[in-house]
């Protein structure tokens, strides 16, 4: 596990940027298997308690999101399935599949990087969350897009 001590004055936005990088890197191991780069920790008091990026080609499920395998692991390292009191950070806004599973995880807080305009669960609507879940958008947006919009132009190729 990972841990994360706020210092003295350090703000809430310094620890979702801390974490939001350290997703990155998971979405850059994503990226390096030829998966689809969206990297996912969940984070309790400053530790990392689950990480996880797509393995959906890897794994040949199309449900091998980075969030999903984040909360398995997160849910594993708690010994149950529900994430009260934790963060999921993930690179880019979850899909419906995903903002419905955090929602049975009752987990506390989202964080996301890049917004998705076409698969993001909030064009749809923010009910799928829990109603006690708290969401954050745009964290490193700019990094976390750039990610995905340079695996496809080098998909197109």
């Amino acid at each position: 596990m990972s841990y994360y001590n706020f210092e003295e004055g350090q703000n809430p936005e310094q620890a979702d940027e801390h974490f939001m990088r350290l997703a990155l890197n998971e979405a850059k191991k994503a990226y390096e298997a030829e998966e689809i780069p969206i990297g996912a920790l969940v984070v309790s008091h400053g530790k990392i308690i689950g990480r996880g990026h797509n393995l959906t080609e890897q794994l040949n499920d199309v449900t091998a999101h980075a969030e999903m395998q984040a909360f398995t692991a997160a849910a594993q390292t708690l010994g149950g399935k529900y994430l009260k009191d934790c963060t999921l950070y993930v690179t880019i806004e979850p899909c419906v599949m995903c903002a419905g599973a955090s929602y049975w995880t009752q987990i506390s807080r989202i964080v996301f990087g890049a917004h998705e305009e076409k698969r993001g669960f909030t064009r749809i609507g923010q009910n799928l969350l829990h109603p006690k879940t708290l969401l954050k958008g745009g964290v490193l947006a700019e990094e976390c897009g750039q990610l995905m919009t340079d695996f496809f132009k080098n998909k197109r190729k």
